[in-house]
């Protein structure tokens, strides 16, 4: 799975979750949804390395 493919599934992990928290007041679906944040947050650094280094070397 690209890096990508893995930020988009994170991000649908928190909107789901962050919905169930929200409607709901789930609050196991709050931490489910801080721990998707966090990994999307991990996830956009290393994706902006990826596209640094395919624009040097462009």
């Amino acid at each position: 799975m690209t890096l990508h493919e893995q930020l988009l599934a994170q991000f649908e992990v928190y909107t789901t979750e962050s919905a169930k928290f929200e409607a709901k007041g789930v609050k196991a679906s709050a931490a489910r949804a801080r721990k998707a944040l966090a990994e999307i947050a991990k996830l956009c650094k290393e994706r902006r390395k990826e596209i640094q280094e395919q624009k040097e070397v462009e």
